[in-house]
């Protein structure tokens, strides 16, 4: 027997490698001489840098840099290919987990660690980037994270502006001719799964800036910022990204990939999946197994678990999902491929106790050994 297993992070909980193992060690307990290959995964968000990485803390990086309020702190991405390819997420240096809700405010938030980052990994030897831009805490439109790579952005007066939408609301001039030579070098692969533009009422400041800490005025002004600055980079340029799809994602930083660093947006768990070969494993596998922390109805809008079952799906691959909890939307996922589903609680607990690293671990594998208990029986009678 063959099974590939490609489950997301129980977040909070487990990461992808924790609980992809879980389960192998469930099936090996029916199936001692199955062939089981576990393949991280994580849709574009928090965990891609581990899913790519597989999680193997030689491949982690650390640097410097300044998170979302410009304070110095330490993020980690991950490189591979002997140092060619770097992995990041940009909530590792500008994510709105570095923030207390009173600090939350796009006003003032920068991308500028993740330029940090960025230039780090270029001059480290990196020439392939692979960045998941979920989780941001900004509103930038991208403009910290080019400041730090060397584009120059002034006000009025010549004076390069400020951290924040607040900065964004001061240019007037953009000069491209200080940009670090090697980005001509590299490559930008973006794991963005949202299709929001860069402004209007589809737009991030709009949709997004609300949970960021904008007030009603906030999201107008930045709109409005954004709006002179997409104008001002059609001209520079000569590209006018700003009606493309993604673009809004972390509060326009797609835009300023896509604009100045040609990056492409893709599919997060798109791109995952591509670089980490599960297609080439589960063309004759006999189950996928998938999942993650919770399935719900939004599982099946194009997360990771409904990535890997629309995957296993051209191959004629039965796939099973396993997750802390389902909701009565989760039935939904059946329509995209997931053929069955098992949540892993085993008796009545609170939430934190089921979360437990040690319960959680214990509750996925001895899940997965019953499943496969009943996989064996049918195998056996058939």
């Amino acid at each position: 027997m063959k099974v590939v297993i490609a489950i997301d992070s129980f977040k909070g909980s487990l990461c992808t490698v924790q609980a992809g193992n879980a389960v192998a060690d469930g099936i090996r307990r029916v199936f001692q001489d199955a062939e089981i290959a576990v393949c991280p995964i994580a849709d574009g968000g928090e965990g891609t840098t581990n899913a790519l990485t597989g999680a193997d803390p030689s491949c982690l990086r650390r640097v410097r840099v300044h998170d979302p309020l410009g304070r110095i702190i330490d993020a980690e991405y991950g490189v591979l290919d002997g140092g060619r390819t770097a992995v990041m997420e940009m909530a590792a240096a500008s994510g709105i987990t570095l923030l207390t809700a009173e600090e939350r405010n796009p006003m003032m938030t920068t991308t500028y660690g993740v330029g940090e980052m960025i230039r780090h990994a270029m001059a480290s030897g990196c020439r392939k980037f692979l960045i998941g831009i979920g989780g941001s805490a900004t509103n930038d439109g991208g403009v910290g994270m080019l400041q730090a790579l060397g584009f120059s952005f002034t006000d009025e007066h010549g004076r390069e502006v400020g951290f924040g939408a607040d900065g964004v609301e001061q240019i007037r001039q953009i000069d491209l001719g200080g940009a670090d030579p090697l980005l001509t070098e590299c490559r930008f692969h973006i794991a963005c799964d949202v299709k929001n533009i860069l402004c209007g009422a589809e737009g991030c400041s709009a949709v997004f800036g609300p949970q960021k800490g904008a007030t009603h005025e906030n999201i107008f002004r930045m709109d409005q910022a954004l709006a002179a600055y997409a104008t001002l980079t059609a001209t520079v340029t000569q590209k006018d990204h700003s009606g493309t799809p993604g673009v809004g994602a972390a509060g326009g930083l797609g835009f300023a990939f896509v604009s100045y660093l040609n990056a492409t947006l893709e599919s997060g768990i798109g791109l995952i999946l591509r670089e980490t070969g599960v297609e080439e494993k589960l063309r004759d596998a006999d189950f996928a197994i998938t999942g993650e922390g919770r399935l719900d109805e939004q599982t099946a809008m194009g997360k990771a678990p409904a990535g890997v079952a629309a995957l296993a799906a051209r191959y004629g691959v039965p796939v099973i999902a396993f997750s802390g909890c389902v909701t009565s939307g989760a039935v939904l996922c059946h329509d995209h491929g997931i053929h069955a589903f098992f949540p892993i609680l085993r008796t009545p607990c609170t939430v934190e106790e089921a979360m437990e690293e040690e319960t959680a671990i214990r509750n996925l594998r001895d899940t997965a050994e019953e499943v496969f208990r009943l996989i064996r029986v049918i195998r056996s009678e058939s």
